[in-house]
């Protein structure tokens, strides 16, 4: 299939570009490789998937990668209701995978403003192009934090999730509810994928993993809040991948054929790890005690996540199955080859 991916430069969109490539699909990856953190580790992912600094520093021109010959990449953002259609009706694809987003729960209650611009009206503009340019199939990233503070455990793709406590996950609450409403006026097949605390090689500097490691290995303290008392769904990034891979591959046109255009679902790991277990696994990969500096609960953040993956074993058969430990090992290894840190 002929795929746009948009986030190719961030954490999950470059993984799965890799997966898509090398199942030999045709790949259209986007990215406008904004700063909210180091644009140098997004050039190193997409140095990685072949596309040259320098080319991926052209704003809204398509380069060709040196590595895989059935990949381009062009540098736009979502919001640029002029050039988006002009690539849909170019490039005609299958699907769209749309996982650009302006990500993180603590940075949305200091910049608002890029989460609509990004999350709501560059979805919008994902959604118009979809219905004018024919696709069948769009997949989209949500996000686990739209269940909000939610008492029930584990969460279900059915659980009420009106009350979201971070702009965050109010704008991926939205863009469920625009994908729906596109779904059922324009009658193409919209899959909502809810991620669960996404880790693993080539991760985000503000998640909580890259954080400890880079903390414990400069000998600084790590921020642990609410006292420690948090548990996560973490959900290696392999098996997100290999999550969207199965929905993307399979026939959209059962789906019509089913009445089944609009799904939600969870992708996680189906466990829930306390937060201190979690940091004594690294300090055990690292053989070094972190210091810890314990603070109250963030604004916007949640005690525990778990997710209900159920949906996704009837429909695909698959169920992540990373353990932690074996995750965290992995991220390890990659984060002391990236930054050339020795053991010790």
């Amino acid at each position: 299939m002929k795929i746009l991916v948009t986030g190719t430069a961030g954490f999950i969109g470059f993984h799965l570009t890799r997966r898509l490539l090398e199942n030999g699909h045709e790949v259209v990856a986007l990215d406008n490789i904004n700063d909210y953190y180091d644009i140098n580790l997004k050039y190193a992912r997409l140095n990685q998937l072949g596309i040259a600094k320098d080319c991926a520093e052209n704003v809204d021109m398509l380069c060709e990668s040196k590595k895989y010959p059935n990949l381009k990449f062009i540098r736009l953002s979502l919001e640029n209701r002029q050039e988006l259609p002009k690539l849909f009706e170019k490039e005609k694809f299958n699907v769209v995978c749309n996982l650009a987003a302006q990500a993180g729960v603590r940075y949305s209650l200091e910049n608002p403003e890029a989460y609509v611009d990004s999350n709501i009206t560059g979805f919008l503009n994902i959604l118009e192009c979809c219905r004018n340019y024919g696709i069948e199939h769009l997949v989209y990233a949500s996000s686990s934090s739209v269940y909000g503070s939610n008492k029930k455990i584990p969460f279900k793709t059915d659980d009420n999730v009106d009350h979201p406590i971070s702009l965050y996950a109010a704008s991926k609450k939205s863009n469920e509810l625009m994908a729906h409403t596109y779904s059922h006026l324009f009658g193409f097949v919209t899959t909502g994928l809810r991620f669960f605390t996404v880790y693993g090689p080539w991760g985000r500097p503000d998640m909580a993993l890259f954080l400890f490691t880079d903390a414990i290995t400069q000998n600084k303290p790590i921020k642990v809040f609410n006292e420690g008392k948090m548990e996560r769904d973490f959900t290696y990034v392999d098996d997100i991948v290999e999550g969207i891979l199965r929905i993307i591959e399979s026939p959209s046109q059962k789906r019509k054929e089913e009445g089944n255009i609009y799904k939600i679902y969870n992708i996680g790991n189906n466990d829930s790890v306390k937060l201190m277990d979690f940091i004594d696994i690294i300090e055990q990969e690292l053989h070094i005690k972190a210091k810890k500096q314990m603070l109250p609960m963030q604004p916007g953040d949640v005690e525990k996540t778990w997710a209900d993956v159920d949906d996704l074993i009837n429909d695909y058969g698959y169920s992540p199955s990373t353990p932690v430990k074996l995750g965290v090992k992995k991220f390890i290894e990659w984060y002391k080859d990236y930054y050339n840190k020795k053991d010790g």
